[in-house]
């Protein structure tokens, strides 16, 4: 999978868990460009891709993302 590819999936999981379809995101983007973006709805973010990519962060992972890009980059290390 491309990161391109990754990243399209990321969107579709990032506007079904914020119900908003104008979220686009990228290697940039944090919580703090995302409203609702929350303690919460982190969470609920991290389960949504978790099942979506069919991953597992561990904890140190999902503490130490700093932004989107690092999440992709997990993802295509896990899926490699």
């Amino acid at each position: 999978m491309t990161k391109e590819q990754i990243y399209e999936k990321l969107n579709e999981v990032f506007r079904d868990v914020f119900d908003d379809e104008s979220i686009c995101v990228n290697g940039t983007t944090t919580s703090n460009d995302i409203e609702d973006w929350d303690s919460l709805e982190h969470i609920n973010l991290i389960a949504a891709v978790e099942q979506e990519f069919g991953v597992k962060f561990n904890m140190g992972q999902v503490v130490s993302m700093k932004n989107v890009g690092e999440m992709a980059d997990i993802i295509i290390s896990q899926l490699n």
